[in-house]
């Protein structure tokens, strides 16, 4: 537990090394409240973003581009509109694609039961795509995310190959997913509120707490229909966990 928090303060005491340079205003509170809690130390974080990007390694195509080899033509952290597409478009000379990317979270635990802590107010808050991983060394790490991500191609060599029509489709699609993006940050953030003030209130470790709310650590639930979206519940939702690489690979880098 020493170790942690020291290694948290020093990893607190860090400038931050996005592109950005800061934390999304929209998860700004968020990022607040979990540092504030001695066993989480939040280590990178979008809110989400639409975003125009294409190759900039020659030879490497635009429909498979990676973070460590792209160009951003055009990036928002809010709904854009049709013109701000076309306007990043005159500047593509490559491979453009079009892309929405949801909300993602890593945070290290200090216990593995604060990762399973975390996990369930992620998965009862509609981030079905989330998960904890454990490195080599013991580092313990749960991320926050989902699936309703959004990546079109639109040019080829610098030359658009669809309609302005289907741009402004494209768009509005992208901004529906942006509003339903931000309705699951706040339902993550409130889910978060009241599980960290319930735990307190009922002097039960995260695991206690998690065993008596969330059986999914206990024993598997043969999966009932889903409920409607926006309430804090655990019984039906559905066990979607996926693991990632290494922890550690994730520690030095914050996406925005």
């Amino acid at each position: 537990m020493a170790a942690f928090r020291r290694w948290k303060e020093q990893r607190l005491a860090r400038a931050d090394g996005s592109r950005k340079g800061s934390v999304d205003q929209a998860i700004a509170e968020l990022v607040q409240l979990l540092n504030g809690h001695e066993r989480f130390c939040t280590t990178s974080s979008c809110a989400g973003r639409l975003l125009l990007a294409q190759a900039s390694v020659p030879g490497i195509s635009g429909y498979e581009v990676q973070k460590q080899n792209c160009s951003w033509l055009m990036v928002s952290h809010q709904a854009c509109t049709k013109e701000d597409v076309m306007t990043a478009l005159q500047k593509a000379t490559g491979d453009a694609v079009f892309k929405f990317e949801p909300f993602i979270l890593h945070v290290q635990c200090q216990e593995l039961q604060d990762a399973q802590f975390l996990h369930s107010v992620a998965i009862d808050s509609g981030f079905r795509n989330s998960g904890i991983t454990v490195g080599r060394r013991g580092k313990i790490m749960m991320a926050v995310r989902s699936t309703h991500c959004l990546e079109v191609p639109l040019s080829h060599m610098g030359e658009l190959m669809v309609t302005e029509e289907y741009v402004d489709f494209l768009v509005q699609i992208a901004n529906r997913k942006m509003e339903e993006n931000i309705k699951r940050i706040d339902r993550f953030f409130s889910c978060l509120q009241l599980a960290l003030k319930t735990e307190l209130s009922m002097h039960s470790s995260p695991l206690e707490m998690i065993q008596k709310t969330h059986p999914v650590y206990t024993q598997r639930r043969k999966r009932k229909p889903d409920k409607e979206p926006g309430i804090c519940t655990s019984s039906d939702n559905k066990e979607e966990s996926e693991t990632e690489d290494d922890p550690e690979t994730n520690l030095n880098g914050l996406f925005c």
